[in-house]
């Protein structure tokens, strides 16, 4: 009988269990992985002593990176809450409590981000300082804060209170009871005991997609004025429906309310995609109503993001934690419009109200609506509220006490029990949650019971209605074409200079609905039909050529063949319940010709469609964007073996023919060809790159400007990826050096930028020491040095500017120093290249020295401006 048993659980997610050594390790948590493991009964209720909880693991051994193939990688937050309250590993008296913490395992940089994050995630904003920042008055701040501590039971507690780490380095490392863990290479690992070991690997594939624990039915969802799509009715526990969230249709554009765990399957469900959503309601941080933003940022445009300053400055600071970068990184994928607590703001038309709800984070719930005939019709979305009963025993008997005060009570009372005609709520129970009961006298016309993964029970069946997945509650029906609307609208971005009459020549066509997994146009034959994608998403497929993309509203599809008059490409498969506008080819062909437009298409199509095939560019791009870059974008040939000096910083470089190497050393490098990329570092995240890029046979290049590709999320997002990936690379590498400089947490001053450069610095400082030691070659000694001194100098001018927006009275002793250590490293330099002998025990004494000595002048400098 073996002692280590794996499972693979789902895509990116497996289980190793060691009996023996009481070790239960659930490896990889992306969202939703509790369902997943309770799906594969890894996670059961028992029963003892009268005492009722669930089995799971006791230990997560997280991803190396934090995104794959779009989606966020470690997301532990509701793994940890399983351990902590439902097995009862922190709950007094409970069986289960044997003072043994949750494990949580990883490399460092993935296990700081996740202490972070899950702080943010239990607590949101920590201080009335950071309230008041968050738009907060002082005496409003001091009452959220109280109200606050006292659901955290008086104290906000340090994650390394609530669980214990394990940093993963290069060598065997125990977790406990003889079981040792080693990492193997990027997101691979092996786990040993007692002579037996096991290797897990939570590694994606190319285009797979990190699989959802409930099946979906596929509807046509009718695009309507204004109406509710009941998109999610559970909890983070539910292993049978999505969170609690909800869609909302106005004049036929779509706005969601919360992006949970999944959101992707649950659009592709409903036949929406990305591109058609205008804008989405946060209404807080949790998991699950926050784990599918990345989703959003999957778009060729920015979505609007709504909600208070309040949980929108919560929700950043939980992102960035996540995420490791600024605060106002948000900012890149979506279009922040705060709104204002108890006030109604029109969005065209839509007009919403968010209110205050009693919650351990943040939370704004939402009141919707809109004129028609006798009035308004209106939609609540109460989602995360808690029980009047939990609320009143809050209730404070002194003002400096933590808890609520009288008049929040029956402000909140009144603002649940407020009239709509729809309206629906959390009845998760608990401290948390709501209870239905309270609203057993609301006069709404009709109430819809979520967020519990519990069935209705009769008391409760009373006073609410349920609502399955896709069900939709009309408002106020449609009775116009938002269908021809959209097709204009694409048309008229994608011809922009063509009069209105002649583009209704086009829109004046037939429009035809797939089904989900049906072909649209088959590779090979003749292509009859011009297809304008108006909703859903829809599969392009080469599998020859190794092919796979997803087209959104907005695209056409079958265009290039038709211009070419050749026969169809590729296979066009909807991905869900499709709509397109049928454009005959003659129709088309007579369009293109009457109005000119066939040599500026001509020049266009091919770039556009060597992008489509490309993974950057490939998905949920529409043509109009695709065209943007094309005409923006610049091509240079470079012969084989030359060194490729990216003068234009700005600019990503996409390789459209022959193959570069990019590296470091011999030791850390990586082959790019055909349709790969780089200078994302530069080009985007504003970072000098540490790498040379070498040509290895004739290369032909397009170079794209960075400040255009900024603006588009979904390209953005995958440039982040990489980056990030191929920082995670040159982790390896560094895992192989023995440090000279080695990274302590005393070092941080807890400003993430700062904190993160001068992490880099540390490595790049590490790095030329590597290089001068092993005897690299000239070139990439001198490579090393020059940037090692393009980062300092990157730094120090950013550190400059920090230190002068916050007032640091060391500024000018600062400025000195530096002075001192350009002047020294310069020396160095130039004995390099007048070919005299380094010393590496002098250039590496100087260097440490100094950094060192510079970090913890900068940490006391911004530590005492922060207090």
């Amino acid at each position: 009988m073996p002692k280590i048993t794996k499972i693979q659980v789902s895509k990116g997610i497996s289980w190793v269990e060691i009996p023996e050594a009481e070790l239960y390790i659930q490896c990889g948590c992306p969202a939703d992985s509790v369902k997943h493991l309770m799906k594969r009964g890894l996670i059961v209720t028992k029963e003892f002593n009268g005492k009722v909880y669930e089995t799971g693991p006791n230990a997560i051994l997280l991803s190396d990176v934090m995104i794959q193939n779009g989606s966020f990688t470690n997301l532990a937050e509701f793994p940890i809450l399983q351990m902590l309250y439902r097995q009862g590993l922190i709950i007094p008296n409970h069986p289960n409590n044997t003072g043994e913490k949750p494990i949580l395992m990883g490399i460092k940089e993935q296990l700081n981000a996740q202490l972070k994050y899950i702080y943010r995630g239990n607590y949101g904003l920590v201080s009335e300082d950071e309230l008041i920042e968050a738009g907060l008055d002082a005496k409003q701040a001091k009452e959220i804060m109280q109200m606050k501590l006292k659901f955290a039971f008086g104290k906000i507690k340090d994650t390394k209170e609530l669980i214990n780490t394990i940093n993963i380095k290069d060598e065997k490392i125990e977790i406990k009871n003889k079981v040792f863990i080693k990492r193997v290479k990027l997101n691979q690992y092996e786990i040993e005991y007692d002579g037996e070991s096991v290797t897990v690997d939570m590694s994606l594939k190319e285009n797979e997609e990190y699989q959802t624990p409930y099946p979906l039915t596929y509807y046509n969802v009718k695009r309507e004025y204004f109406a509710v799509i009941h998109s999610g009715e559970g909890d983070g526990w539910d292993i049978n429906r999505p969170c609690m969230s909800s869609i909302l249709m106005y004049q036929g554009r779509i706005y969601l309310i919360d992006a949970g765990p999944n959101i992707l399957a649950s659009l592709n469900a409903l036949g929406i995609g990305v591109n058609e959503i205008e804008g989405v309601f946060h209404t807080h941080s949790h998991d699950d109503h926050f784990a599918g933003l990345t989703t959003l940022m999957r778009s060729d445009h920015k979505i609007k993001y709504y909600a208070t300053k309040l949980v929108r400055t919560s929700v950043a600071k939980k992102l960035s934690a996540l995420l490791s970068f600024e605060e106002d990184s948000i900012e890149n994928y979506f279009n922040i419009i705060d709104l204002e607590f108890d006030n109604w703001s029109n969005i065209e038309g839509l007009e919403v109200k968010p209110i205050l709800s009693p919650h351990p984070v943040e939370t704004n719930i939402f009141i919707f609506r809109t004129l028609w005939e006798d009035g308004y019709r209106s939609y609540a979305h109460f989602a995360d509220i808690i029980s009047l009963e939990v609320l009143k025993n809050m209730i404070k008997q002194n003002e400096d006490d933590i808890g609520i005060s009288e008049e929040f009570y029956k402000k909140t009372k009144e603002a649940y029990l407020t009239k709509t005609d729809l309206k629906k709520i959390d009845i998760g129970g608990g401290l948390i949650h709501g209870d239905a009961n309270d609203f057993k006298n609301d006069k709404s016309q009709k109430l819809i019971l979520a967020h519990s993964s519990n069935e209705l029970n009769n008391s409760q069946k009373e006073i609410g209605s349920g609502a399955s997945f896709g069900l939709i509650d009309v408002m106020i029906p449609d009775y116009q074409d938002y269908a021809r609307r959209s097709a204009y609208y694409f048309l008229q971005t994608y011809f922009p200079n063509i009069e209105s009459y002649k583009l209704r020549t086009l829109i004046n066509n037939q429009i035809l609905m797939f089904n989900s997994e049906t072909i649209l146009l088959k590779e090979g034959e003749e292509n009859k039909s011009v297809y304008l994608v108006l909703t859903g998403n829809v599969e392009m497929i080469n599998s020859n050529n190794s092919v796979y993309n997803i087209l959104s509203s907005g695209a056409l599809i079958g265009e290039d063949m038709a211009t070419l008059k050749k026969n169809i490409g590729y296979t066009f498969r909807a991905a869900n319940s499709v709509q397109v506008l049928n454009i005959p080819v003659g129709l088309y062909l007579n369009f293109i010709k009457q109005n000119n437009l066939f040599s500026s298409i001509k020049k266009l199509q091919g770039v556009r469609e060597f992008l489509q095939k490309t993974w950057l560019f490939g998905d949920s791009i529409s043509h109009a964007v695709l065209n943007k870059i094309a005409q923006n974008m610049k091509i240079i040939a470079i012969s084989k073996n030359e060194t490729i000096t990216r003068e234009e910083n700005n600019s990503l470089y996409l390789i459209e023919s022959g193959a570069v190497e990019r590296f470091v050393s011999p030791d850390c490098k990586e082959v790019l060809s055909k349709g790969d990329f780089f200078g994302e570092e530069t080009s985007v995240f504003d970072t000098p790159s540490i790498f040379r890029v070498k040509t290895l046979e004739p290369t032909v290049l397009y170079v794209i400007s960075g400040k255009l590709l900024r603006d588009i999320p979904i390209v953005h997002w995958k440039l982040f990826e990489t980056y990030e990936k191929r920082k995670s690379m040159l982790f390896g590498f560094k895992m192989n050096i023995k440090p000279v400089l080695k990274w302590k947490d005393e070092y941080c001053s807890y400003v993430n930028k700062i904190d993160a450069q001068h992490q880099k610095l540390f490595d790049m400082a590490n790095i030329l020491f590597y290089m001068i030691e092993k005897n690299t070659d000239g070139d990439s000694v001198q490579d090393a040095f020059y940037f090692f001194i393009n980062y300092s100098k990157f730094h120090f001018m950013e550190e400059e500017e920090l230190l002068k927006k916050n007032g640091c009275l060391e500024y000018e002793s600062f400025k000195k120093s530096l002075d001192i250590f350009n002047k020294k490293i310069l020396e160095f330099q130039n004995d390099l290249k007048s070919n005299k002998k380094i010393s590496l025990g002098d250039i590496s004494s100087f260097v440490k020295g100094w950094i060192t000595e510079h970090v913890f002048q900068k940490k006391e400098c911004l530590q005492k401006n922060k207090k």
